[in-house]
């Protein structure tokens, strides 16, 4: 994971332009855990902090060295590989779902996308920074504008670093 996109979203986070008080939050793809971490920090009441089987023990320590420990209780580390095991995480069961540089590997989009839509509810706001550098990248925005309103809501022109903010489209009532 390149710490600067984790950095950018950290900054915007800090900015206030989302809240965070009182919210569950889950970030995905987590490697340093610096995201959740942060918004633990910034007053969710409730983060999961995931990322793939090896990666574990290292977020686990990081949470314990940067969390204050009457909150670490809000905390969470969690094993998610994407599009697997999403019974083990409620259904819409988040406020806030974040990634930062989780878009790369264009075989993991269709489960990146797979898990974002059942993380997130109607109500759900979802926040990835990412470069766009690849027409793949550009290819993962199409495919998630077929499920989600994206804005673009934050660009770190120095470090060429793109947040998008992502909401959900309502179920089609197909008839």
């Amino acid at each position: 994971m390149e710490p600067t996109m984790a950095v950018v979203m950290c900054m915007y986070l800090e900015l206030g332009q989302v809240e965070l008080t009182g919210k569950v939050a889950i970030e995905l793809g987590a490697g340093t855990g610096l995201v959740g971490i942060v918004a633990a920090l910034l007053g969710a009441k409730k983060v999961t902090i995931t990322d793939r089987e090896p990666a574990l023990g290292f977020l686990a320590a990081n949470v314990k060295e940067n969390i204050p420990p009457d909150q670490l209780g809000a905390v969470e580390v969690s094993e998610l590989t994407w599009g697997q095991g999403l019974e083990r995480y409620p259904t819409g069961g988040f406020d806030i779902v974040l990634g930062a540089d989780i878009v790369y590997l264009e075989d993991t989009f269709p489960s990146l996308l797979q898990t974002m839509e059942h993380l997130s509810s109607e109500s759900s706001v979802v926040l990835l920074a990412c470069k766009i550098r690849y027409e793949r990248d550009t290819n993962f925005l199409s495919m998630l504008k077929q499920r989600f309103t994206v804005h673009e809501v934050h660009y770190d022109k120095e470090r060429d670093i793109h947040i998008y903010k992502a909401v959900k489209l309502p179920a089609r009532r197909d008839l």
